[in-house]
This record gives C-alpha cells, sequence and structure tokens, in this order.
C-alpha cells in the first residue's frame, strides 16, 4: 500500500500589504468611550486658568467694595469729599484742576455720629444731629411761614429705587406727623400727583435721580431751603449702588451738574453718605479709619495708606 502523502500547510496570505509589520496590540479596557485624549489638555487649562483668574479678580473687586461701603461715611469729612470729586471727575470722564477742587470745601460733608449704627431704625437720630437745635423747625412744622417756599424741602434723600425710598421714609416717621414727605419716583407716582404735593411745606423728600432733576426743571421743587443732601449707599442684590449702577449713576450726576455744584460751592447745601450697617460692622469701620489716621500723621510713614 501506497504511503500516505503529506500536504504541506498552505502559507496564510497577509490580508494587507501592510499586515506583515502589524504589531499585536494588547486589549484595553477604555474608560474612555469617545477616545478623549487623557491627560491634562492645554486648550482647556488655559481656559480653566483664566475662568479662575476672573473669579479670583471678582473676588477682590467685592472685598474691596466692601471695605469702601464700611469706611466711606465714618471717614473724616476731607476724605469722605475726595471720594466724593474722585467719582465725579471718574464718572464724567473730567479732571479738576488745583484752582477747581480749592473751591470745594470740608464743611460740605455732613459727618454722622460714629457710634450710631447706619440703618433704617437710626436714620432719624443722624438726621437730626445733622440740624442740631433747629431740627424741630426744619423737619417737623407743617405749615407755611415767612421764609418757607412751597415745595422746598430742607432734606433730600436719594436713592438708588423707589423701594429704598420709601424704606428710609419710614425711619423718618416721627418728623412727618404734620408734615407729609414728598415721594419723588416714578414707580407707581404720577407726576401730577407730585406737583401736588410740592404746593404746600415740604420738609423731607426722597426718591431717585431722574424723577428729582424731572420736578426741579418743572419748578415745581424750589431748592431754596435744601440744607442737606442724603447719598443713599445702600447696595442692592447685585452689589451696585447709587454712584456704580451705570444709569442711576449718570442721572445722579447729570443732576448734580444742573442743580445742586453751585450750592455746595457757595456753602448753601451739605450733603452726607448713609450706608446700611450693622452695630458691629460701624464699629470695625470707626476702628480702622481710627488706624490709618493715626499711621497717615505718623513720620516713619513715607506713603499714605489706600483708604478707597
Amino acid at each position: 500500500m501506497a504511503g500516505k502523502l503529506h500536504k504541506s500547510p498552505k502559507p496564510k496570505r497577509p490580508s494587507s500589504l501592510h499586515a506583515t509589520n502589524k504589531k499585536k496590540v494588547k486589549k484595553r479596557n477604555f474608560a474612555n468611550p469617545n477616545l478623549i485624549p487623557l491627560g491634562k489638555n492645554p486648550i482647556v487649562a488655559d481656559f480653566e486658568n483664566k475662568a479662575n483668574e476672573e473669579l479670583r479678580n471678582k473676588k477682590k473687586k467685592g472685598k474691596e467694595a466692601e471695605h469702601d461701603a464700611l469706611l466711606l461715611s465714618t471717614l473724616p469729612a476731607a476724605q469722605q469729599l475726595r471720594f466724593f470729586l474722585d467719582s465725579y471727575q471718574s464718572a464724567n470722564g473730567i479732571k479738576l484742576s488745583p484752582l477747581e477742587l480749592e473751591a470745594f470745601k470740608d464743611t460740605s460733608v455732613a459727618e454722622l455720629p460714629q457710634e450710631v449704627a447706619q440703618d433704617v431704625d437710626n436714620f432719624s437720630d443722624h438726621i437730626k444731629t445733622a440740624f442740631d437745635d433747629s431740627w424741630r423747625e426744619a423737619l417737623c412744622e407743617g405749615k407755611l411761614s415767612d421764609g418757607i417756599d412751597a415745595g422746598s424741602p430742607a432734606v433730600l434723600v436719594i436713592s438708588a429705587s423707589a423701594l429704598r425710598s420709601l424704606e428710609l421714609l419710614r425711619g423718618l416717621k416721627k418728623f412727618t406727623k404734620e408734615c407729609r414727605p414728598a415721594k419723588l419716583f416714578a414707580k407707581h407716582m404720577k407726576v401730577e400727583d407730585q406737583v401736588s404735593i410740592l404746593k404746600g411745606r415740604v420738609n423731607i423728600a426722597s426718591g431717585t435721580p431722574s424723577r428729582i432733576k424731572k420736578l426741579i426743571d418743572m419748578d415745581a421743587m424750589i431748592l431754596s431751603r435744601l440744607t442737606l443732601v442724603v447719598l443713599d449707599m445702600h447696595r442692592d442684590a447685585k452689589g451696585y449702588t447709587l454712584l456704580t449702577l451705570k444709569q442711576i449713576r449718570d442721572e445722579f450726576w447729570d443732576l448734580y451738574k444742573s442743580h445742586f455744584h453751585p450750592r455746595l460751592l457757595q456753602g448753601d447745601t451739605r450733603f452726607c453718605f448713609y450706608g446700611s450697617r450693622s452695630g458691629a460692622e460701624t464699629e470695625k469701620a470707626r476702628t480702622t479709619a481710627a488706624i490709618e489716621t493715626i499711621l497717615r500723621r505718623s513720620p516713619a510713614t513715607s506713603t499714605n495708606p489706600k483708604t478707597f
């Protein structure tokens, strides 16, 4: 019987030209099904760094703004005036000459009691102090008399919103039993009604810059008795104030240039800043201001500390 023929195995043909050079790749258990390159992505990292830097800057600005809010109305009159004039120049894109700056006196700032918290409940105490012994006649009397023009308030409170204006008026209730206050804002208030109120005696008025200017321009409100302008520095939910919320800020400075600037220079009207602070915050602000004053007066201090 013939021996069985053994067939040699046929060589496997490569499926492609490069298959012979292909190395075996171990199977990996990827937790990355979309095959996104793992590790630090320079583009993503750059984006995250910029976002973090922006967040840090916002926090820093927030802390500086809070610092200003705590210190502003507890600073000496000269520094409050400086802040006011710096804000005026910055908002209007101008620079006052040294001669123009000298025309403003520290006495144009009404300094408020340091030991009393600046909130709604204590608002009447601060206003009373600003008028000294004449507070009853200036703020409480309800009848027109010689030398008292109709529609001419002794105190004008300027706020960024109608709601805040009403809130501050509630703090002055003890003065408004015989003489109604004038609510000078646009929300739910008609100009005609406000003009009607201003035809009688008005000791206290509170409102927003735009409506106040409109009523003055209409000759409905007179400034002959205006002794004190209160600038409400209360911060809204987003941290803006009368002097930082762009539209309101521009309206305020427009009002100031049109009607308050000459009275401030002549000494007929004073202004004050009023914040919303607890007693603890007030004490902290007072202590910090005292320390900064000592440092400024110290001969060893080469440069003045930054207070704004």
